[in-house]
C-alpha cells in the first residue's frame, strides 16, 4: 500500500541517468498463445532487477492500457542497461522466444524509449502523492525554494504563477 504525501515533493537524483520505457502491445486479442508469454516474461526480469541492484537498475512503475501494458525504469547508466539487456539470462531468453515465436507475426507488438538525462535537466512534482517515479527512483525532497517552481528546477530563475502552498508539519 502506497502512502500519501501530503504537500508539493520533486525528486533529486546524483548525476546523470536513463529513463527506459519498455512496453507490449496486442494486436490480435484472439491471438493469446503470441502476446501471454510476453506479458508472463516481464516478471522474472523484474524481479532479478530488484534483486540484483548492482546491475544499475534503480526503480520501475507499471502502466496498464486496455490493449498492453508499459514499465518506466530507471536506471543509473545507458552501459548499465544494455549490459543487462545483452548479457541477463532471463532477459536473452525472453527476446529469443519473442523472436522465435512472434517474430513479425503482428499478434503482438514490443517496444521500448531510452532516454540518457544530465544531471539537472529533469524536473518533476509530485502533489499529495506517493513515494513514485523518480522519486523514489531518488531522493523525495520538499519543492521548495530552488525547487519550487519547474523553472527552478531545472536551474532557471522564475518566481511562482500561483502562490504555492506551504507543505504540512
Amino acid at each position: 500500500m502506497s502512502i500519501v504525501k501530503p504537500g508539493r515533493y520533486t525528486a533529486h537524483m546524483e548525476g546523470s541517468f536513463v529513463v527506459f520505457i519498455i512496453g507490449m502491445r496486442i494486436n490480435k486479442l484472439w491471438a493469446v498463445h503470441k502476446w501471454l508469454p510476453v506479458v508472463k516474461a516481464m516478471n522474472p526480469m523484474m524481479q532479478e532487477l530488484y534483486r540484483n541492484k548492482e546491475l544499475g537498475f534503480l526503480d520501475a512503475s507499471f502502466h496498464l492500457s486496455w490493449r498492453g501494458v508499459s514499465v518506466v525504469q530507471y536506471w543509473r547508466s545507458f552501459e548499465q542497461l544494455e549490459d543487462y539487456a545483452r548479457k541477463g539470462a532471463i532477459h536473452l531468453e525472453a527476446w529469443r522466444n519473442f523472436n522465435q515465436k512472434v517474430g513479425t507475426s503482428g499478434g503482438v507488438g514490443i517496444y521500448h524509449e531510452t532516454y540518457l538525462i544530465q544531471e539537472g535537466q529533469y524536473e518533476c512534482l509530485y502533489n499529495n502523492m506517493p513515494v513514485s517515479g523518480l522519486a523514489k527512483a531518488g531522493a523525495h525532497v520538499p519543492a521548495t525554494g530552488k525547487r519550487e517552481t519547474a523553472s527552478r528546477r531545472l536551474g532557471r530563475d522564475s518566481e511562482p504563477a500561483v502562490p504555492s502552498p506551504a507543505n504540512p508539519g
